[in-house]
């Protein structure tokens, strides 16, 4: 009954990406959010595992560089809906890729399983694992997929005992007027050591369109783009790098926000946007698109390997990162990141941008012309750009914040 299913959302997942681009807008009802995994259903789950694996993906932008793996650090992953295979799952998957067993807890905050939650669950966790396997990784299972269930498990990410550092949210809720009501969720937030946190959304795989709370002013909004290795084969050095290109996936999210203002620090490189004042998402941006996704074990809703995409691998993938900065930073004598956007602006507007990040020219969500296209510099398809980890990682370790 498994496989039938997953054919069944494999033909309908092709007959859906023929439609036009606006009628793929993953609408929710109202308060509520939906996940921003996206399946390659050309890849059938039962020949193993595709996509780019973690060997490859720290290759391609310089995660393998750093020897740091987040140590002393929380990383918590905020989902909906409880997963009674998640450890097990992220056990197989580590064990698979030789990785260090990971400091893993679930966090299970209500009874109801599944619910199209369990991959988005799998992928998060994995990637974690993958990249910050020395971290405290946290799932947090909210309640349900409401906005409220969903903003309160991020409360508790935060809190005591869990005390997360850094919180990624794989999901999103169409705008609504009340929304910057919810921004305290994220705006000057400590966690229960008194540390600072820094929040990370996902924007969404619907093209040119904006989803909260990647459009809050004090969440770091991760967009996506499509991934090319310099070589399919793996470096002969476990310390070289293998990028090749990027450009803009044609379904990763960005625009302006019609409710939330815009910060200080992102006047001038919204600056040719229209209309000024408001928000500009995203932020920066990775590896989305799920014919160059990532492989993901799930054998809750799926029959194992399944290679997925979306701007939910970019969101944990890019929490990871600022784990680490942390990391080195606590063991340096330095507090951990209190302005991480910011920092990442300040760093855009300097002298040092072609080295700290990848400038994604190439490449549209949409066809509603400079707002749709990827170009030099800021643009609302893939922000600043992608990092460049063994090169940006210092700089943010080094910011007296």
């Amino acid at each position: 009954m498994k496989r039938l299913c997953a054919l069944s959302i494999g033909v309908l997942a092709a007959l859906v990406a023929s439609l036009p681009l606006l009628a793929q807008r993953p609408e929710s009802p109202t308060g509520y959010a939906h996940t921003n995994v996206v399946v390659n259903t050309n890849r059938p789950p039962e020949f193993g595992p595709y996509g780019y694996l973690p060997v490859q993906f720290k290759a391609a932008y310089g995660f393998n560089q750093i020897p740091n793996q987040g140590q002393g650090m929380t990383i918590a992953l905020v989902d909906a809906y409880a997963d009674p295979n998640i450890t097990s799952d992220l056990a197989f998957y580590a064990n698979y890729f030789h990785l260090a067993p990971c400091n893993f807890q679930v966090v299970q905050l209500g009874t109801v399983q599944g619910q199209g939650w369990d991959l988005e669950e799998s992928l998060d966790t994995q990637q974690a694992c993958a990249l910050v396997p020395r971290a405290n990784i946290i799932l947090v299972e909210a309640v349900s997929d409401s906005n409220q269930d969903l903003f309160n498990a991020v409360g508790v990410a935060v809190a005591a005992p869990y005390n997360a550092n850094v919180v990624s949210m794989s999901w999103g809720t169409n705008e609504f007027s009340g929304e910057t009501e919810y921004d305290s969720y994220f705006c000057n937030v400590t966690n229960g050591n008194g540390q600072p946190v820094t929040f990370v959304a996902a924007t969404g795989d619907s093209g040119h369109y904006t989803y909260y709370p990647s459009t809050s002013p004090c969440v770091i909004a991760a967009g996506g783009t499509t991934l090319a290795l310099s070589s399919a084969a793996p470096t002969a050095s476990p310390l070289g790098l293998n990028y090749g290109s990027e450009s803009a996936w044609q379904f990763g999210s960005g625009g302006i926000s019609s409710v939330e203002a815009e910060p200080s620090w992102q006047v001038t490189a919204c600056a040719q946007f229209q209309p000024n004042g408001f928000r500009c998402v995203p932020d920066i941006a990775s590896d989305a698109n799920p014919n160059t996704g990532v492989p993901v074990y799930d054998t809750y809703s799926d029959d194992g390997w399944v290679e997925v995409g979306g701007t939910s691998v970019a969101s944990p993938d890019w929490a990871s990162f600022f784990t680490i900065v942390n990391s080195a930073r606590v063991l340096a004598g330095k507090p951990v990141l209190s302005q991480a956007a910011q920092d990442l602006y300040n760093i855009y507007y300097g002298n040092n941008y072609d080295t700290d990040f990848h400038d994604i020219t190439s490449g549209t969500n949409g066809n509603c012309g400079l707002d749709c296209e990827a170009g030099p510099g800021y643009d609302l398809v893939t922000g600043i750009g992608s990092y460049q980890v063994n090169n940006l990682f210092a700089p943010l370790v080094a910011d007296t914040n």
